[in-house]
């Protein structure tokens, strides 16, 4: 096995030195709940991981809704047989209701509760950084950004940041404590983000990792109308609505955008994706997802990829027709 070095960023002013792409844990969670992503072998996720850290990805982001705790069963294990000790990431708010599906949470003792578990199920002694998942229900938001502020102040975990918010959300809670973190999705498939949220987190100096960056697998370059078709119904994204007509069509000729600036560069679409979301000065990292080794080659040269105006402009051609 080898390792590598891979150009690293400060998270906000987290102190911690992140590369610019992470690995992302949810896909590896299976397809047993709400949102999975379909039949997972977990020694193939362990080995999966260990690939990336081999590579030289230094944080992996996680959840506890993911599989409703297999995903951080699998990284713990992952940890215990790793050399290394990358920065683990998780985030709390989301519950089993007990018939695969979530409900959401935020009352003080439901995230203490989480918090605990999550430590258990990761075998950390402390988490790098905690995130509420969803501002859900976001009446309860200050009750659970401030249980996140009393983990910090436990040392349970040593950062705490905060995923979906938007940025009135984001102002209630920083009257509370520091927000350190967001982590929002992020893509070609999803620029919501851009207009007003990314500006006031690189405003705020608050560190930004997205998710989605190949917008959920449309810009891998491997996506095609016949595998959108057949995706299991253990798969989420079977229910969404970018997977079918109209807007298939339209993510499927973005990333035949992407494969023209790829070919320039000798990379996989899917690298030229996560590389334009960095490209972006508000964001620090991007989580990608992989659930298997051989996945995880063709996107690192994102972690070092800069796209020229021109790249991003032929990236763009199009978008209002």
């Amino acid at each position: 096995m080898r390792s590598e070095t891979l150009d690293t960023v400060e998270l906000g002013s987290t102190g911690m030195e992140i590369t610019r792409v992470g690995f992302g844990a949810w896909a590896i969670g299976g397809g047993e709940w709400e949102f999975g992503w379909g039949p997972q072998q977990d020694e193939e996720s362990v080995a999966t991981i260990q690939h990336a850290l081999d590579l030289g990805i230094n944080w992996i982001d996680t959840a506890a809704a993911y599989g409703f705790g297999r995903s951080e069963r699998v990284v713990g294990a992952a940890l215990r047989g790793s050399a290394t000790r990358p920065y683990v990431f998780t985030k709390c708010s989301l519950l089993d209701d007990g018939t695969g599906r979530v409900r959401h949470s935020l009352r003080r003792d439901s995230v203490l509760r989480e918090a605990e578990a999550s430590l258990e199920r990761l075998g950390v002694d402390s988490i790098d950084l905690y995130q509420i998942h969803w501002p859900d229900p976001d009446s309860d938001i200050e009750e659970g950004w401030a249980a996140l502020a009393e983990l910090k102040e436990q040392r349970m975990v040593e950062h705490i940041g905060v995923s979906n918010f938007d940025v009135q959300q984001l102002r209630r809670i920083a009257a509370i404590a520091p927000v350190e973190t967001l982590q929002p999705p992020y893509s070609l498939v999803d620029r919501d983000v851009d207009e007003e949220i990314l500006p006031y987190a690189e405003e705020s100096e608050i560190g930004v990792i997205v998710y989605s960056p190949m917008g959920s697998g449309l810009l891998t370059g491997a996506m095609t109308r016949d595998r959108a078709a057949q995706l299991p119904g253990n798969d989420w994204r079977s229910r969404d609505r970018r997977f079918t007509e109209p807007e298939l069509s339209r993510h499927l000729e973005t990333a035949q955008r992407l494969r023209m600036v790829a070919d320039r560069y000798g990379v996989a679409p899917g690298a030229v994706a996560v590389a334009w979301t960095l490209a972006n000065p508000a964001v620090d990292g991007a989580i990608t997802g992989f659930r298997r080794p051989d996945q995880i080659d063709p996107i690192i040269a994102a972690a070092s990829l800069r796209l020229t105006a021109q790249d991003l402009a032929d990236i763009d051609q199009g978008r209002s027709s």
